[in-house]
């Protein structure tokens, strides 16, 4: 279990530490237009791998595969931290998704395998739930402490002691335990990986190219093509045998609610991770560390509100309540972020992260022990691992959603801006949010307008607001989706958590 935690610790500290980061590594950088796909690669690669890696667990154990998972996702790490240019970064982020959906596919699937029992699973992934609380504790403030006083490079080497802790707690004391029977190689899906790809694939880059060029040819097509291998990749899973995704598994009424849950809940939870901290540094003006200190509480409730929930769940008449309290507290963070303004008190800001934070750790750890309960042994490690990946999809579309609109609502603005002030030749400097975060930047643009005549400091001021706008609408249809949220919960049918022990094999 202290193996498992460590690589928790792992996936968990790069989401925070880079969240708080982005803003300053974009800056310097200089390639906004490219903000979105640094999250969005590694959740795409993520979202392909996780379920081949989590079928792959259920036939061979999953305790190679998680050694391998911590080789790629560390070494990944250390390539970002070379990156010279967006491109190299967003290439290497990509890289390292396909190393945290191997993580995220194997080492969540071991709870289940060392605790059948999903009462005491409860009990023991305290644990788990606490390395998460360190590294998401630690995570925001240290990721605007290093990239403040030892640049942006840095949040991406400190995964490499945690990954090599992580490698000698694994290596040594993880048992290779295998659940399925199987004589002979297993076949793997590679026709469904390709269709996956290519319909995930080109549904991410139609949702970009939407809001900045309408309904093109080009986005027609790829949203054509993105529809057709979904289809074809369901009439290819009915027919073989040892598919990445089970369709009888969708059939089952209450897994379709909790994986629809999973898309929603993952659109709402990535957006807020990843645009509030845009929000409170390009927008209100704070520093890396002062953002990261305000995004702190999210992170850390999703812990809290996991060991709250451990207790509670267990010992109240309809689990499914939670869902419903979870789902209602998001919508309310998100909600209350989107009226927030540059002069609130930090107190009220760290209190709607609070909510987020409590209402993600009612509902993310609900949704894998309802599914793992559902499942039955036999697909336990790609029910967890689909329900991984299908969250990963909707946080996919909703940082694609959200980073297109906010860049098409804040050029826009800052267009009409110096359309009405006589200083569309600033577009290009001013068009891009980097400025409002980059100092040295704005000192000479501010500098060069002044020359020219031009109020610098109020158009600078004018996009800021810009700034704010987009981001809110982007927000508050996370606010949106949580609300939708809610109203699905009442498709999860009623869920008893039973005690049961099931026999494993030892592989080795």
């Amino acid at each position: 279990m202290l193996g498992i935690s460590f690589v928790t610790m792992l996936v968990a500290l790069d989401q925070t530490v880079v969240g708080t980061a982005l803003p300053t590594i974009v800056a310097e950088l200089r390639g906004f237009e490219l903000y979105a796909w640094v999250a969005t690669s590694y959740l795409l690669t993520s979202v392909i791998t996780v379920p081949i890696f989590g079928r792959l667990g259920d036939y061979y154990g999953r305790k190679p595969f998680v050694i391998a998972s911590i080789v790629v996702f560390t070494g990944a790490s250390v390539l970002c931290g070379m990156a010279h240019d967006m491109l190299f970064l967003v290439l290497a982020r990509g890289l390292q998704g396909i190393g945290g959906g191997m993580l995220v596919g194997t080492a969540f699937a071991c709870i289940p395998d060392l605790f059948p029992d999903s009462v005491i699973r409860l009990r023991w992934q305290v644990l788990m739930s606490s390395a998460f609380g360190i590294a998401n504790a630690i995570g925001p403030s240290l990721g605007g402490f290093l990239t403040q006083y030892y640049g942006w490079r840095s949040v991406f080497y400190v995964n490499l002691p945690v990954g090599l802790l992580s490698l000698v707690f694994v290596m040594r004391y993880l048992p290779h335990l295998r659940h399925v029977e199987h004589t002979g190689k297993m076949r793997l899906d590679w026709p469904g990986a390709v269709l996956i790809a290519a319909s995930l694939g080109c549904l991410q880059l139609f949702v970009e190219m939407l809001p900045k060029h309408g309904l093109s040819a080009s986005a027609i097509a790829l949203f054509v093509v993105s529809v057709a291998s979904a289809y074809v990749l369901w009439q290819w899973e009915k027919r073989f045998p040892q598919a990445i995704l089970p369709i009888d598994m969708f059939r089952n009424k209450s897994l379709s609610a909790l994986f629809t849950l999973s898309v929603l809940g993952g659109f709402s939870m990535f957006s807020l991770l990843f645009y509030a901290p845009l929000l409170f540094q390009g927008g209100f003006g704070m520093s890396p560390k002062e953002a990261g200190l305000v995004i702190t509480p999210l992170v850390v409730f999703i812990t809290i509100g996991s060991i709250a929930n451990g207790r509670i769940v267990s010992r109240i008449r309809n689990p499914n309540a939670m869902l419903y309290v979870g789902f209602t507290l998001l919508a309310i963070s998100c909600a209350g972020i989107v009226v927030t303004t540059r002069s609130m008190p930090t107190s009220i800001l760290m209190t709607l992260m609070v909510l987020g934070g409590l209402g993600l750790g009612f509902v993310m750890p609900n949704l894998t022990v309802f599914a793992q309960q559902t499942a039955g042994r036999e697909h336990l490690g790609i029910a967890t691992a689909l329900l991984q990946s299908l969250r990963m999809i909707g946080g996919m579309i909703g940082t694609a959603l959200t980073g297109t609109l906010v860049t098409d609502l804040y050029v826009g603005g800052v267009r009409d801006t110096l359309s009405r002030n006589g200083a569309t030749a600033w577009l290009h400097d001013l068009g891009d949010p980097q400025i409002l975060i980059n100092h040295d930047e704005q000192t000479t643009v501010l500098g060069q307008l002044a020359h020219a005549g031009h109020n610098g400091a109020l158009l600078l001021e004018a996009a800021r607001e810009s700034l704010v706008s987009a981001i809110h609408l982007g927000l508050a249809l996370a606010a949106v989706i949580a609300v939708v949220s809610i109203w699905q919960s009442r498709r999860v049918p009623p869920v008893k958590l039973t005690r049961q022990v099931e026999p494993a094999i030892l592989a080795d």
